[in-house]
C-alpha cells in the first residue's frame, strides 16, 4: 500500500508547476502558509482531511483522483472492474437510442426483486460485484421501458435510476470520476421519467456528493436545501420512504457545512436527521431508494462530521457515549467508514495503537472500501512513518549510549 509510484505531495507539485503558478499563490488561495505548502509538496503533511483534499484540487484546477492517484494500480487481477465500469458507461451513452436487448423484457416487479441482490451487495461495500451486474440491469430496464406503457413504464425507468445510484456508488468508492458523473445525469433524466415524486431529490442527493470534489461546499447546502423543500410535504405527511429521504439529505447537507467549516449549520442539518430518526417506526421491508438511514447513521455522522471539522477530541466524547447496538445494526460498508474515522480522530489524539486498531477493525469489515480509500491509506502512512520516526529516534539514543558513533 505504502510502496506508490508517486506522493500526493509531488502530484500537487506537478499539478502546480504544470499550471505555473508559485508556491505563494497556492498557498494564498488556499488560506495556508507559503510554508505549509512546501510541507505538503515535501511529505511533511499528511492530507488526511477529504476537506482539504477538495480545496487543493479546486486550487489546482483538477479533480481530486488526479491527487490521490485513483483509481490505484494494482495487480491485473484487481482492474478487472474497469471492463464491467465501461460497459456500464456503454449502455449510460446510449441511453435515448433504442435498446439492444434480445427476448422480452421481464416485468418490473421482477426487476425490483433483483435489485435486492445489489442492496445486498452495497452494505457489503463489494463495489466490483455491483459493477459486473449492473451493465445487464440498466439494459433490461431501459428495453423495459421502451416496450411498457403507463405505470409499467414509469415502474422501468424507476429501476434504470436506482441502478445508476448503485454504479454512482460503486464508481465514488473505486475512483472512476466519468462514471460518477454520468451515472449522476443518467439518474437525474431517469427520475423525472419516473412517477416517483421522491426520486428526483435522490437523485440531487448524488449530485451533492459530486459536488465535494470541487470544493463546493455552499452550492453543495443549497441544492440539499431545495431538495429537502422539493419533498417536505410528504416528509410531514409521514410517508416511510419520504422520512428515509429526508434524514440522508439532511446528513448529506451536514457533512457539506462541516467542510465548509460551518459548525451550526452542521448541527442544524444533524438535528433534522436525529428527527427524522425518531419518526422511522421499523426498517421497511424494501427500501426501493437504496437509502441508509437509521438513528446509528444519525449517531456515526455526528462523530464524522466532527473529524471533517478538525475537532477530535469532540469525536472521540461522542464515540465513548455512543451505542454500540446502533451502530452494530448498520451495514458493513457504513461501520467500516466509521471506524476509518475514529481511527483519525486517535490519531490525531496521539495514539497511533487505538488508531491502527480502528483501522484494521474498518479494514474486516469492509475491506474493499478501506483498502481503496484515500483517507485510509493516510491514515496508515501516517502511522508507519511516525513509528518509523519514532524507531530512528530510540535507536539513535542507543546507539549514543552505547558509544556506537565511535
Amino acid at each position: 500500500m505504502l510502496e506508490e509510484r508517486e506522493t500526493i505531495g509531488q502530484r500537487v507539485k506537478r499539478q502546480r508547476l504544470r499550471l505555473g503558478m508559485p508556491q505563494a499563490d497556492l498557498a494564498a488561495t488556499m488560506g495556508r502558509t507559503q510554508g505549509w505548502v512546501s510541507k505538503v509538496e515535501n511529505g511533511r503533511v499528511e492530507l488526511d482531511r477529504a476537506s482539504i483534499i477538495g480545496q487543493l484540487a479546486a486550487a489546482l484546477h483538477c479533480h481530486p483522483n488526479d491527487l490521490i492517484e485513483r483509481p490505484y494500480v494494482g495487480k491485473s487481477s484487481e482492474n478487472q472492474w474497469q471492463v464491467s465500469a465501461s460497459a456500464i458507461l456503454r449502455e449510460l451513452r446510449r441511453y435515448d437510442l433504442a435498446p439492444v436487448f434480445d427476448g422480452a423484457p421481464r416485468p418490473s416487479a421482477e426487476l425490483w426483486r433483483d435489485t435486492l441482490r445489489l442492496h445486498r451487495l452495497r452494505d457489503t461495500a463489494s463495489n466490483v460485484a455491483i459493477l459486473r451486474i449492473l451493465p445487464d440491469m440498466l439494459r433490461e430496464a431501459r428495453a423495459l421501458a421502451e416496450v411498457a406503457v403507463g405505470r409499467e413504464r414509469e415502474e422501468a425507468f424507476s429501476v434504470y435510476s436506482v441502478c445508476c445510484k448503485f454504479a454512482h456508488t460503486s464508481a465514488h468508492a473505486l475512483g472512476h470520476p466519468e462514471l460518477v458523473t454520468m451515472a449522476c445525469e443518467r439518474a437525474a433524466w431517469a427520475a423525472r421519467l419516473s412517477g416517483d415524486p421522491l426520486l428526483p431529490a435522490v437523485a440531487d442527493w448524488m449530485r451533492v456528493w459530486d459536488m465535494w470534489a470541487s470544493a463546493d461546499w455552499s452550492d453543495a447546502i443549497v441544492l440539499s436545501n431545495r431538495a429537502l423543500s422539493s419533498i417536505e410535504g410528504q416528509y410531514r405527511a409521514g410517508d416511510p420512504l419520504a422520512v428515509r429521504a429526508w434524514g440522508t439529505l439532511h446528513l448529506r447537507a451536514a457533512v457539506s457545512a462541516a467542510r465548509a467549516s460551518d459548525p451550526q449549520v452542521c448541527e442544524d442539518h444533524i438535528e433534522q436527521a436525529r428527527e427524522a430518526a425518531g419518526r422511522l417506526t421499523e426498517q421497511p421491508t424494501f427500501d426501493r431508494h437504496s437509502l441508509t438511514f437509521s438513528p446509528g447513521n444519525v449517531l456515526v455522522h455526528a462523530i464524522s462530521v466532527q473529524v471533517e471539522m478538525g475537532d477530535h477530541s469532540r469525536a472521540l466524547v461522542l464515540t465513548e457515549r455512543s451505542d454500540p447496538a446502533q451502530i452494530a445494526a448498520l451495514p458493513n460498508s457504513r461501520r467500516g467508514h466509521h471506524c476509518m474515522d475514529v481511527a483519525r480522530a486517535w490519531l490525531w489524539d496521539g495514539d497511533r495503537g487505538r488508531a491502527l486498531a480502528e483501522l484494521e477493525r474498518a479494514e474486516r469489515i469492509a475491506p474493499q472500501l478501506i483498502r481503496n480509500h484515500p483517507i485510509a491509506r493516510a491514515v496508515l502512512r501516517k502511522i508507519v512513518y511516525a513509528e518509523r520516526s519514532a524507531t530512528r529516534e530510540r535507536l539513535r539514543r542507543m546507539s549514543d549510549r552505547f558509544h556506537l558513533d565511535g
